[in-house]
């Protein structure tokens, strides 16, 4: 009798711990259909805006997609990345990944905001929601692979500049600290290829590469040579260089630029410079059919990273400040 009793508690024990690690993960919370009935032009709404910014401005697309990475690693998927600076708030808007206009697109943002209101007739989708949806659809809208957004995600009541400031990946990292701050959020090597192929649209000021064209040995002598004439020794910090030749265009030329040493950011030639990453590139630069399938399976993972999900944070009415 004794025995029985155990095993039905250790049964029980066993049974609370998974929902408790699944509600953690938000894996088995989240879901695509999320707002299929509260709000089925949602969706929809969402992707007419993106839409209509990328094809006004192409380099929107990758900007929007570099919100929600920086979003989701910076205490999870949540929308902090938009909130301004206030009294409360110490904006990662002015972290240095962020600051100066490098993160861009929050016009775009209020305006799908503005929409889905409409389209649902009340304040019904987070924000943090919004950025995942506005992510894959931009990747969408420049030629790229499609997925199903996780959706039920709500929105910070906080920010935090100084953990942006420790956690969003620097483009002078080694090889071992990527992938230490990837494993730091769930995310393992693979990943962090895979979602560097984010760098195959879009562009990087010239302050975030000078060092690397410069004074590292690992790039095509000629390619840097060529990025030197708009990015000069001193000055013209601002000044764009393409992340890869096609940046307007979702496709794996970033990863065949990489076996031929034109990265454009050390962080980039990084990943195959004689280390663990470089056989997952290799790959890559041959098989785009298979980028497209891992990449739409790394953003789902990353778009995983703690969600506030049932009673946690709230559901913003401006996605710029807290409700």
């Amino acid at each position: 009798m004794a025995s029985t009793k155990y095993c039905y508690y250790y049964y029980y024990c066993v049974l609370l711990y998974a929902l408790v690690i699944a509600g953690v993960n938000g894996s088995t919370i989240l879901s695509p259909s999320f707002y299929e009935s509260s709000c089925p032009n949602a969706l929809n709404t969402i992707k007419r805006v993106v839409q209509a910014a990328v094809k006004k401005e192409p380099r929107m697309g990758a900007s929007l997609l570099r919100l929600h990475f920086h979003d989701c690693f910076v205490n999870g998927c949540d929308g902090s990345i938009l909130l301004d600076a206030s009294a409360t708030i110490d904006s990662e808007k002015n972290a240095v990944a962020n600051a100066n206009n490098s993160a861009r697109g929050f016009e775009v943002i209020d305006r799908i905001k503005r929409e889905v209101d409409k389209a649902c007739g009340r304040t019904l989708v987070s924000c943090a929601d919004i950025l995942a949806v506005a992510a894959r659809d931009s990747v969408v809208a420049l030629g790229g692979p499609t997925w199903k957004v996780r959706l039920g995600r709500r929105d910070s009541k906080t920010a935090s500049r100084t953990t942006a400031n420790a956690d969003i990946p620097a483009p002078f990292m080694s090889l071992p600290q990527l992938i230490q701050i990837f494993n730091n959020q769930g995310l393992n090597d693979k990943d962090l290829v895979v979602l560097s192929g984010a760098h195959t649209i879009g562009f990087s000021r010239c302050v975030s590469f000078r060092d690397h064209i410069y004074n590292d040995s690992n790039i095509d002598p000629s390619f840097a040579k060529a990025l030197r004439k708009g990015c000069p020794i001193n000055g013209g910090d601002t000044n764009l260089g393409p992340l890869d030749p096609t940046a307007q265009h979702f496709d794996g030329a970033y990863f065949n630029n990489l076996v031929h040493k034109k990265g454009l950011l050390h962080s980039d030639q990084e990943l195959f410079n004689g280390g663990s990453t470089d056989e997952l590139v290799r790959k890559y630069s041959y098989d785009t059919v298979r980028f497209y399938e891992d990449f739409a399976k790394s953003m789902i993972k990353m778009g995983n990273i703690k969600p506030l999900t049932g009673n946690q944070g709230e559901i913003r009415l401006d996605c710029r400040k807290v409700n």
